[in-house]
């Protein structure tokens, strides 16, 4: 038995999610007292590579050629059932991120395995079967999964297990995957990125606002918290549908689902579409003048009063402090 991990990397860099994800991967391949394996698909320099051996990677699978320079979802997840053929592996486990719930399902059915998607847990192993803890009904709930197939996959939700140093020598293998014509039918031809702040699924404080902003000429407030904190702003679905704030900004069931370990809410009723895709987050504050919104109900911390009194006065604070 071995335990396989696909760590994604953004331009050649390693994000703190994917070493939360080897952590999460090398408690596994403790429980079942094996090595683990990650895989890197893309260019990433030696150096980079050989720092998933702080977190317990023993090898690195290293995919670097032409072809895959680009994130191409169907010959990426060919490329991962082939590493997991390749090291007999009987658990692949992938990050829940954007590209990670494209990924894992056909990982999964390449594989004839198992999937446990949302996973914020370490699995109970009875034999040959798996139980996991995950969300279910969009963050809503939590449900017990047991996967009882050969082969097994997990997508574990970002944020949701703490980053373990565990140093271990860690070896660099070129892999040469088996891959079909058809893979390659669709391709990405260009990937523009927001390089000039924080991504919301990377994020581990976010502040996010709703209609309560009264309009987009308002949001500078919303930016000063958010960059005094070294947070990334987000908002609610309306804001964004109407044209106040990109759509790469939406939080909620139809937008980005996020799990940072403080959400800062202002301004936003929160409808049940919202808190589906922020009720993992660990500590919730809400700002908001209506005392009733549904809101408080889920918040750890409230504050009943006017956005525009109350957000500069504790990001006045919060300068202060750190002044």
């Amino acid at each position: 038995m071995s335990v396989l991990v696909y760590v994604e990397n953004t331009e050649g860099k390693f994000k703190k999610t994917v070493y939360e994800l080897i952590s999460y991967a090398k408690s596994i391949a403790d429980l079942y007292g094996s090595q683990l394996t990650a895989l890197s698909i893309g260019h990433v320099a030696d150096d980079e590579l050989k720092s998933l051996g702080r977190y317990g990677v023993s090898k690195i699978l290293r995919v670097d050629s032409e072809q895959f320079k680009s994130f191409v979802n169907q010959a990426y997840a060919s490329v991962i059932a082939s590493a997991a053929k390749h090291t007999n592996a009987n658990t692949v486990v992938i990050s829940n991120s954007f590209s990670g719930k494209g990924l894992a399902p056909r990982v999964a059915a390449k594989l004839g395995a198992g999937l446990a998607d949302g996973a914020i847990d370490l699995p109970t192993i009875d034999g040959n079967t798996l139980s996991i803890r995950k969300t279910a009904f969009s963050g809503k709930a939590y449900a017990i999964t047991e996967l009882t197939s050969a082969i097994k996959v997990i997508a574990l939700t970002p944020n949701s297990y703490d980053v373990k140093e565990n140093p271990t020598d860690s070896s660099i293998e070129d892999f040469a995957p088996e891959n079909e014509e058809h893979d390659f039918d669709t391709i990405i031809k260009e990937i523009v990125r927001a390089s000039d702040k924080i991504t919301l699924p990377d994020a581990e404080i976010v502040v996010s606002a709703g209609r309560g902003l009264k309009g987009p000429e308002n949001w500078g407030i919303i930016e000063d918290l958010a960059e005094v904190l070294g947070a990334a702003t987000a908002c609610s679905k309306p804001v964004s549908d109407a044209g106040w704030r990109p759509h790469s900004e939406h939080v909620g069931q139809t937008g980005i689902v996020i799990s940072p370990n403080l959400y800062v809410a202002i301004g936003i009723s929160g409808a049940i579409q919202h808190l589906a895709g922020v009720s993992s987050s660990k500590t919730i504050v809400v700002i908001n003048k209506d005392p009733e919104a549904p809101f408080f109900k889920v918040a750890d911390y409230g504050i009943v009063g006017d956005a525009f009194e109350v957000v500069p006065k504790i990001t006045q604070a919060i300068k202060a402090y750190k002044g």
